[in-house]
């Protein structure tokens, strides 16, 4: 690390920031240490509003499956929005809406609770209540918000589903979750275009394939034609125009379930991430709090989607639980050109902008490419805090995003943190932190991060092994749904000691005792930001069955998506060349992009008569990532069935 650039916070930080300089995060930290249930109860009575005052803060006696403040009672809608209103901010913007076209929406605190209070009395009204699943398949917009948030009023457990997935991936969750609601738009409005969404809803329902699904709630968003199912299908402005603009909060158990997100994993599928009410609650919004360093005059602007966890963590509860002013994009950072992120900061004077790095890869050659979008050309100087997350930011990237987007003068909070986390895990804090680029520094305070071997002993600093958290913490994930040893096995393996294993491999630097996360170790990619399972690709490569015998996905380094997926694909015809080749290539990739989501089409895809097994019939993935890099194979090939096999995957296409 001693190699790159440091950026210490100026004292102007150290003196404003929530957390002050390493004296107010070594207090921190020496707190928890002291007395770790204490360290929590006190920050959720300080950040959360209870019903019911909770007398439990942790109960670990049914580890892994562990309980914070489980006997309290609260409502998160309630922490959101009306204690707000109470407060006298009603008249406080909370979203500021732009559209694709730039069109621009604000919303108050007081108009964000009535909206949020009809759709809630709506969903009442069908029937819905505490405990059940809906499904919202939305675009960014208002109205996803809402609907989150009317979910969490009644306390129905919501389930996002990224408004890319297919039709199968849909179903899937549908099916999982025992849904009884769905929520969608007609269309969603992207880049200029407007893309299905009800028609997607549409297939996933066919054939009866969700049983335990009533309702589909239509949100008018472009007003495109789209089939209509009598008697299952309603108009979301129609329900809520005769619903009232008040409903009294449905008050929960801090454990009851929040949400489900659905994550892959390494296996074909989906799992059902479950989240708490109380305890996710308040991690949401510290971190919101202390990273951010979020004040009451803050423009905040958080670029996920809220099909992501950082879109629930950062956009739907974080912000509104401090009383926070926020943006929602609806469009993507190209339309109508590469230099939309900066006129919105522009335009909206925002303080504080959180993107991912693969969003920042793309600027960077997009202002490279074209002088009229670079960030130069725009007035930024209402910036005062930048935030990176979904991948570690590679070095070059975090300075060009510090001097040309940041003017050198904005701390960067290279966040590390996952959809299991709920919320930040390790992160710099603009008023403590000296940032090194490509590092997540230091722990937040609180969190017991470490790094051990496969025994779970922990490693000298310098020495890289597998991540874990030593300690429960109040946003953890509580179960897998449905699969509670699928939970214990992924995240609490028996050799680890009881730690939470993250999956991923880091390195703490020596002197500083900063973490640098590696990669998986397991076989998820990690593209955009966007986890995907490699058994997933793979399975849905094969369901292409009248072409595809065999195939095999690895992930190979990429400069702008993070990681590039690779497939080596065995066909049931002869191993096809040059336009036959590039033909068959381009059929597949669209064939995952319907069975998946477009973004796990794979970047390559090479031919092989077969794939390089070992005689026993193991396909050997480390051969397969050292040709995915285009390196030349150097390991020992002595177990292979069918060394030859290797010369034929040179070729991508």
């Amino acid at each position: 690390m001693s190699t790159l650039n440091t950026y210490a916070p100026s004292p102007e930080w150290v003196a404003n920031a929530h957390v002050k300089g390493e004296a107010g995060y070594a207090a921190l930290v020496a707190e928890a240490e002291k007395d770790y249930a204490g360290y929590w109860a006190r920050l959720a009575r300080e950040l959360v509003t209870w019903q019911t005052p909770f007398t439990k803060t942790l109960n670990d006696s049914e580890a892994p499956f562990f309980k914070w403040f489980e006997d309290g009672k609260l409502n998160v809608s309630y922490n959101c929005l009306d204690r707000h209103v109470e407060a006298g901010k009603g008249d406080k913007t909370a979203l500021i809406f732009e559209a694709d076209d730039g069109s621009v929406t604000r919303v108050t605190y007081a108009e964000l609770l009535a909206k949020v209070s009809q759709l809630a009395n709506a969903l009442k009204a069908r029937g819905i209540q505490k405990g059940d699943r809906v499904v919202i398949y939305m675009p960014m917009s208002v109205e996803g918000v809402v609907a989150m948030q009317a979910c969490a009023r009644i306390g129905a457990t919501h389930s996002v589903v990224f408004g890319g997935f297919s039709a199968q991936s849909l179903r899937d969750r549908i099916q999982d979750a025992g849904a009884v609601a769905l929520i969608c738009a007609d269309e969603q409005q992207r880049g200029g275009k407007a893309l299905p969404l009800k028609a997607i809803v549409d297939e996933a329902l066919a054939d009866n394939s969700c049983p335990t699904l009533k309702d589909v709630i239509v949100y008018k968003r472009t007003g495109g034609s789209i089939a209509w199912v009598e008697g299952r299908d309603l108009w979301l402005h129609e329900l809520m125009a005769v619903a009232s603009t008040t409903c009294a909060p449905e008050w929960v158990e801090a454990e009851h379930p929040l949400f489900l997100l659905y994550t892959s994993g390494s296996t074909g599928k989906p799992k059902g991430v479950q989240h708490s009410s109380g305890g996710y609650l308040l991690h949401a919004a510290l971190t919101t709090k202390w990273t951010f360093d979020l004040k009451d005059d803050d423009i905040f602007w958080c670029t996920a989607d809220i099909g992501w966890v950082t879109g629930h963590s950062y956009i739907t509860y974080g912000p509104l639980a401090l009383g926070g002013t926020e943006i929602v994009f609806e469009g993507v950072p190209t339309f109508p050109d590469a230099g939309r992120f900066w006129q919105m900061i522009q335009k909206h004077k925002v303080s504080i902008f959180y993107t991912a790095p693969t969003a920042i890869r793309s600027l960077i050659k997009a202002a490279e490419t074209n002088e009229a979008v670079h960030p130069k050309n725009y007035d930024l100087s209402s910036l005062r805090l930048l935030g990176s997350v979904g991948e570690p930011i590679n070095p070059a990237a975090w300075e060009w995003y510090h001097q040309h987007v940041g003017g050198g003068r904005c701390p960067i909070v290279d966040t590390f943190w996952q959809t299991e986390t709920g919320g930040h895990m390790i992160t710099p804090l603009p008023g403590v932190t000296t940032l090194v680029p490509g590092s997540c520094t230091l722990p937040f305070p609180g969190i017991q991060a470490a790094i051990v071997d496969e025994t779970g002993n922990d490693v000298p600093n310098g020495q890289g092994g597998i991540l874990v958290v030593k300690k429960p913490w109040p946003s953890m994930i509580r179960t897998i749904w449905g699969d509670p040893e699928r939970f214990k096995k992924s995240y609490y393996p028996s050799e680890l000691k009881g730690y939470y294993l993250a999956g991923d491999g880091a390195i703490r630097d020596a002197e500083t005792g900063y973490f640098t996360i590696t990669g998986r170790i397991d076989d998820v990619l990690n593209v955009s930001g966007h986890r995907m399972g490699t058994m997933e690709i793979e399975s849905a490569l094969v369901s292409c069955t009248e072409l595809v015998a065999e195939a095999a996905v690895v992930g190979r380094p990429d400069d702008t998506t993070g990681e590039a997926i690779c497939a080596f694909v065995v066909l049931k015809r002869p191993r096809p060349s040059g336009d036959e080749a590039k033909a068959i290539a381009k059929q597949l990739r669209d064939h995952v992009a319907k069975e998946i989501g477009p973004i796990a089409k794979p970047k390559d895809i090479r031919f092989g008569d077969n794939l390089p097994k070992t005689r026993s019939g193991k396909i050997m993935r480390r051969l397969l990532r050292s040709v995915a890099k285009g390196e030349s194979v150097t390991q020992d090939t002595s177990t292979l069935e069918n060394p030859a096999i290797l010369e034929q995957l040179g070729q991508a296409y």
